[in-house]
Parts: C-alpha cells; sequence; structure tokens
C-alpha cells in the first residue's frame, strides 16, 4: 500500500499547506496531492512552491480538468513543475463531478472523450511530438508541440473519473486512477469499472495505481476525530456519486438542506446540519481504527491511500501518528 496525502484549502494559506507538505515528506507520505477545485486556491502555484520546500515526496494534482483548462497549459504546467521538482511530478487528470464546472456555464456532456483526448494530446506533447490533432473537443495544427524540452517524457497521468464509463476509460488510458471512495465503502463499487478498463489496455496490472482519494480525520481518542468533517460534509457531501452513498444507505437527496444552506452562505447552520450517518462518508478514529480500514481497502484492490480533508483535529498531529503508527504497519 502506497501513501498519498491530501491537502486542501480548508487547512490554510498556502504557507501552511507547504509546512503540511514537509511534515508529510517527513512522516513516509509517498505523494503530496493537491485538489484543483473550481474557485479555491491555484494549485499550480502551491505545487510549484512545495517542489522547492521538499526532496523526496512526489507531488500530484485532483482533478485538474480539460475544460476550465487546455491540454497545452497542463503539459506545460506539469513539465515546468516535474523540472522544478527534478522529476518528482505527477499529473491527476479528469473530474469527479460535472457540477462546479457547469457552474462557469460550460457544457460538460463530452466530458470522457475530452479526458482521454486530453491524455493523449498531453503524452504526445511530452514526448516531443507535432500534436496536429481532430477530434470534436480540439481542432490543433502543426504548430502545437513544446518549446522545450521535457525533464522526463513519461510523467504518470493519473485520471480522476466517476460513473462507470469514465472509470472505465481512467484503467484505459491511465497510468494510474484517481477515484473518490466518499464513503470507503465505495470501493468495492469503483474498483471494478477499472479493472475492466485496465484490462482493455496495454498497461500490466503491476503497474498501474488505484490511488483512492479518502476523507481522513485521525486522532488518539475516537470522539474528537469526528467533528472536523463537518465542513468538508457540507460542501462537498452534495456532489458525490448517488451510487456510492448508496453504499452505506445515503442518497443525494439527504444532502440538499446542506447544499441550500451553503449555497446560501449560512455555513455553520450546514456544518450543524450534518448527520450521524454523514460521517460514514469518511475514514475516521484512532489509528488502530484507521489501520483496520486501510487494510479493508486493499483488499478492493486500492494500491494507495490518498487520505485528504482536514486530516484530523490538529492536522500536523494527524500527520506524525500516520507517520509514526499507521504508516510503518503497512510499511512491515
Amino acid at each position: 500500500m502506497r501513501f498519498g496525502i491530501r491537502l486542501i484549502d480548508y487547512l490554510g494559506k498556502p504557507s501552511e499547506l507547504i509546512r503540511l507538505s514537509v511534515l508529510g515528506e517527513e512522516a513516509g507520505f509517498d505523494c503530496v496531492w493537491f485538489p484543483h477545485d473550481t474557485f479555491m486556491r491555484n494549485t499550480w502555484a502551491t505545487t510549484a512552491a512545495v517542489a522547492q520546500h521538499t526532496k523526496t515526496i512526489e507531488i500530484g494534482t485532483v482533478g485538474v480538468n480539460p475544460f476550465t483548462t487546455d491540454p497545452a497549459e497542463i503539459a506545460t504546467y506539469i513539465a515546468t513543475l516535474d523540472e522544478l521538482s527534478n522529476g518528482r511530478a505527477v499529473l491527476g487528470l479528469g473530474l469527479h463531478t460535472e457540477t462546479m464546472v457547469q457552474w462557469t456555464g460550460i457544457d460538460t456532456s463530452d466530458y470522457v472523450e475530452r479526458t482521454a483526448d486530453a491524455v493523449t494530446i498531453i503524452r504526445r506533447l511530452l514526448a516531443g511530438e507535432v500534436v496536429d490533432i481532430n477530434t470534436p473537443a480540439f481542432q490543433w495544427t502543426d504548430q502545437c508541440y513544446l518549446r522545450f524540452d521535457p525533464l522526463r517524457a513519461d510523467i504518470p497521468i493519473y485520471v480522476c473519473a466517476f460513473g462507470e464509463k469514465y472509470l472505465e476509460v481512467s484503467g484505459a488510458v491511465g497510468d494510474g486512477s484517481l477515484p473518490m471512495i466518499t464513503p470507503p465503502e465505495s470501493a468495492a463499487y469503483m474498483v471494478p469499472p477499472i479493472r475492466r478498463g485496465l484490462a482493455s489496455g496495454s498497461r500490466e496490472p503491476d503497474d498501474f495505481d488505484i490511488a483512492g482519494c479518502a476523507w481522513l480525520s485521525i486522532a488518539e481518542h475516537r470522539a474528537e476525530a469526528t467533528d472536523v468533517l463537518r465542513m468538508m460534509i457540507a460542501y462537498f457531501g452534495p456532489y458525490l456519486e448517488p451510487q456510492a452513498l448508496e453504499m452505506v444507505g445515503l442518497s443525494p437527496e439527504d444532502f440538499e438542506p446542506l447544499r441550500t444552506l451553503v449555497d446560501a452562505g449560512r455555513v455553520d447552520e450546514a456544518k450543524a446540519s450534518v448527520t450521524p450517518d454523514m460521517f460514514r462518508l469518511a475514514i475516521t478514529g484512532t489509528p488502530e481504527d484507521i489501520i483496520a480500514q486501510i487494510e479493508r481497502l486493499a483488499e478492493t484492490g486500492i494500491t494507495q491511500i490518498n487520505l485528504g480533508g482536514p486530516i484530523g483535529p490538529d492536522p500536523a498531529e494527524a500527520i506524525r501518528l500516520m507517520g509514526e503508527r499507521v504508516i510503518p504497519h503497512f510499511r512491515d
């Protein structure tokens, strides 16, 4: 099992995210991931700064999408980050929900085909090719090529996906997949289509990384670990997949009151409206609780646990607990 830590705006300003990235590296995490969410702090700027403050940890994005950002920009960004980090960049490309991009009025109905095209385009650009491609989404000329030599032509591309067809495509075209396993039980629904897609492609299964994106809150005492998740649940819960929510007896309709309150700016009321069942969306508890939950995820086929959200009531302490008591269990 590989370990990723996913750092989001709620944890603090960029300087705090950089500090937590360094702590994650020291704790033994393999990768630090940054969600590229619409209207939140810019992932590209943050990852560039993290590259300058770390030495060994891989640095990845989650959800850079080919709608608000063109593959030409994505390719130049990831190649530049790879240079800054001396070969530690990882690209997480795609969507976990259409809704947030649709806020801007963009039609996202071709997200499956557009993502697959974008993976092809970025790979070809990194390989030094002229990409004069003509698809419904992209009509490029013979002037479309990088004007510099990337450090690596084979920067890993993980595909963020949802829904069976999109998950299959992530297995077929990606070097890895980044499904949202919220709740953790939904891994049993997410992994099979990824594997079907992988079987249809040319990549060997042993080389493919299924990096399940879970929400985490860890603390010495179980009761302390849950309350800090309220903001994550209130803001992102309404955008989770119906099929995933069904795994723990929830539905999108359960989250509509929270969405209404958040949209109205009544955030405190939304947090207070989170029900006990909604805490099942996350991996929570003591280090021993976390170990047991990750072991169950490993049995489903998850090969990297990508842990994000609040991380814990004290994020730095949570990272320490992961490094001293959870990650060593799986390394041993």
